[in-house]
This record gives C-alpha cells, sequence and structure tokens, in this order.
C-alpha cells in the first residue's frame, strides 16, 4: 500500500511540475507581445513560488487534519484554472493573479505529497522524499519539447490552456486515491543508519530551535540559485548566443535551449531521490556538502565555458542534477530532527524558505542588466560554497547535540516516604 501511495504522489507533483520549470518557455514569448519587460514577467514567477511555499503550513494543518484527498483535489483545481487565466491575462495584474492561484494549487499538491511521503517512510525518508520530489523535478522533462512546439506553432496561450486543463484534470482524478497511513507507522530502527529524535515536536517547538533557522538559512542560499536558474536559463542561454545551435548529446539532438531544460528535468528528477539515498547512507550533512560543492562547480564552468553550447547544455545539467536533492533532504532532515507525527506541518514550515529565495529571482534580472551574467553567477557560487561549509561544520554538531540533549535521561525520582522508612 505505502509504495502505491508513493506513485500516486509522484504522478501528482509530475502534473504541478510544469508551473515552475516549464515557465521559462513563456517568458520571452509573453514579453515579444506585450513588452512588459522580462524582470516585470519574472516577477510573477516570484509571486508563485511565494504562494506555493508560505501557504504550505497551513495546508499541511488541513492534511493532518482532514486527510490529503480533499486538498490534493482543490490544489486540482486551481492550478488548472491558473494557466487558464494565464492564457487570457492581457495585464500584469492578471498574469499576478494567475501566479497567485497556481501557487495555491501548487502548494496544496507538493506540501501534502511529500508530507505523506514522510508518513509512509519513517525508515526511508531520504529516498521516500527523493522519489516524491524527483516526479516535481523531473516531472517536466516529457512536456517541455511538446509546449516548447505549441508555443511555436499556435501561441503560448494554446499552450498554457492546453497544458493547464490536462495538468489540472489529472492531480483532480488521482486525489480520490490517496491517503495517510490510519496508524503511525513505527521506526525499523535496526534498519535506520541515521540520528533521529524519538520525540515528537510540535511545528511552535520546532521553530524555537536554533538547528531549524540554520537549515532554513541554508535552505534559502542554495533554493535562491536554483530558482534563479530555474527562471532565467533561456534568457542566460539567448544572451549567450546559444539558444537555438543544434546540439547531440546523449542521442539526442535538439536546439541547445531545449536540450538543455529537458536535461535539466531529467538530471534534477535522478538527483532526488539517489540524494535521498545516498543520505540515508553517509548521513544528511554529508550529503549535502558534497552536493552543494559540486553545484558551485558547475556554476564556475557555466559561467567560464558557458559560451560553448555543449559545454552551456552539460553544466546546467550538472547544476540541476544536485540542485534538486535540497527537497529530499530537508523535509527528510527535518523529519529526523523533530519526529513524525508533525512531519507535513514541519515539512512546510521549512519549505517556506523556498519563497523567501524566490525573492531573488526578479533580482537576478536586475542584476544582470546592471553587471552582466557574471555577478549572478558569482551570487551563485559564494551562496552554494556557503551552504556547504554550514552544512559540515554548523548543522552537523549542531543537530546532534540536540538530538542527545532530547534523549538525555530524566533525573532519577526522590524516594517515597515508604522507601525511605525501609
Amino acid at each position: 500500500m505505502k509504495w502505491v501511495q508513493l506513485a500516486f504522489g509522484v504522478l501528482c507533483m509530475a502534473m504541478i511540475a510544469n508551473l515552475q520549470y516549464g515557465w521559462t518557455l513563456f517568458v520571452d514569448p509573453i514579453d515579444a507581445k506585450y513588452h512588459w519587460g522580462r524582470a516585470a514577467i519574472q516577477f510573477a514567477f516570484t509571486v508563485f513560488v511565494a504562494t506555493e511555499t508560505w501557504l504550505v503550513p497551513i495546508e499541511a494543518w488541513f492534511v493532518d487534519r482532514y486527510g490529503p484527498r480533499v486538498v490534493v483535489f482543490v490544489g486540482g483545481v486551481l492550478i488548472a484554472s491558473a494557466w487558464t487565466i494565464d492564457a487570457y491575462a492581457s495585464s500584469l495584474p492578471l498574469l499576478y493573479l494567475a501566479a497567485v492561484v497556481g501557487g495555491v494549487g501548487a502548494g496544496c499538491v507538493y506540501g501534502t505529497c511529500v508530507g505523506n511521503a514522510l508518513k509512509w517512510f519513517p525508515d526511508k525518508r531520504g529516498l521516500a522524499a527523493g522519489v516524491t520530489a524527483a516526479g516535481f523535478g523531473a516531472g517536466a522533462a516529457l512536456t517541455v519539447v511538446p509546449i516548447a512546439k505549441m508555443i511555436a506553432a499556435g501561441g503560448y496561450e494554446s499552450a498554457f490552456l492546453t497544458f493547464g486543463l490536462i495538468q489540472g484534470g489529472v492531480v483532480m482524478a488521482v486525489s480520490f486515491f490517496l491517503r495517510k497511513p490510519s496508524v503511525a507507522i513505527p521506526v525499523k530502527r535496526k534498519s535506520v543508519r541515521l540520528p533521529q529524535s524519538k520525540v515528537d515536536r510540535a511545528p511552535s517547538e520546532a521553530i524555537r530551535t536554533p538547528v531549524f533557522w540554520v537549515m532554513y538559512a541554508m535552505f534559502v542560499m542554495v533554493a535562491s540559485g536554483g530558482l534563479m536558474a530555474a527562471a532565467q536559463i533561456a534568457p542566460i542561454a539567448h544572451d549567450f548566443k546559444v539558444a537555438d545551435v543544434p546540439v547531440s548529446m546523449f542521442g539526442l539532438q535538439m536546439a541547445a535551449l531545449t536540450l538543455a531544460i529537458s536535461l535539466d528535468r531529467i538530471f534534477d528528477g535522478f538527483g532526488r531521490p539517489l540524494f535521498g539515498y545516498i543520505s540515508d547512507n553517509i548521513g544528511r550533512e554529508n550529503t549535502m556538502f558534497m552536493a552543494f560543492s559540486i553545484a558551485a562547480l558547475a556554476v564556475v564552468t557555466l559561467l567560464s565555458y558557458g559560451h560553448n553550447p555543449v559545454i552551456f547544455v552539460f553544466a546546467t545539467a550538472c547544476y540541476f542534477a544536485v540542485f534538486g536533492e535540497i527537497y529530499s533532504l530537508f523535509p527528510a532532515t527535518c523529519g529526523d530532527t523533530f519526529g513524525s507525527k508533525f512531519a507535513t506541518t514541519n515539512a512546510g514550515l521549512l519549505y517556506t524558505a523556498k519563497g523567501t529565495a524566490a525573492f531573488l529571482v526578479p533580482i537576478a534580472s536586475i542584476i544582470s542588466a546592471a553587471y552582466g551574467w557574471t555577478a549572478v553567477f558569482a551570487i551563485v557560487i559564494g551562496l552554494n560554497a556557503t551552504a556547504a561549509l554550514l552544512a559540515l561544520f554548523v548543522l552537523k554538531p549542531l543537530r546532534l547535540s540536540y538530538l542527545m540533549a532530547s534523549v538525555a535521561p530524566a533525573p532519577a525520582p526522590l524516594p517515597t516516604e515508604n522507601a525511605r522508612l525501609v
């Protein structure tokens, strides 16, 4: 049953992936029609991510109280409505309204499915969260080419409408098959190689701990770079003059931008369960250090040699392969640290860091216009390198200390009157 539930969660996540990762295909066509400017259009992306993330704790509360079905069904209605509005949006306020509607809908689906995975798989949280998040990371891979072709043939409006209705319809249908465990699933302690809390911490307790805010800061650092890249990859490719250059790689041949986006989704999706599985075996913080360091090196490569279309495709693929793991590692680490009972809500609170990071996306457009993409890439490199060091030298000892303190033996009770008489 739990593997079936995991599969349903992955399918729902795949259906909301285009709201974030397919967005970059629409930026330049919208600008070509209305001339609002990239920064103004990209603000819709920021609004989407902010509403997708910051409302997840509220949506998670509904899940914990009423179960996943109703919340995911409402999410399906909203994501279908969002792209329908986008198809007819003739002003920036309408574009932003669609972003709000889509963000709320995607948050309903994302928070529910990840939280459900943490509850069904308490002994394999990294893998379960990674597989679920892989649906979101790789879900857009199969539709990038069809969307790009539909935009070229019939305009971006038809692509918004067609794919919006399909994605929302599938989510609504699948929602009827979702459910949470009827009872808490015990952790198989012998199979767990990682330190885990034996105490379930309520959200009000979790947010009062330093370890939560260290994780939050690291999440913001890494997510900001990935969101910049996801939203700006098409403008970057056009500015680097590689967007329409044919490239052959891994048996595929297409324009560099289309190939890059396709491979980015595949590598992103593959990396999430892979690094989740690795973290189940070598530790969360050790895996974070490795992944964040690789991400920094990938951006260095993109900055140095990205004007070569082959290297552009390869470097972005490598970057996204290690970026998406934050969506498996941080929820798993949160579950390990604060327990299973409130895993959905606690992970949802931590997930709001993605919304905070989203506000750096339009700033990237401003920085690139003033100082070029070199300045933007330098910031991304610095943030990933800093997060890597924090994982190993701050988060790891801090979290271990917190977990040890939470299981400290209680003081021995004072002897009773009868015991003293004896």
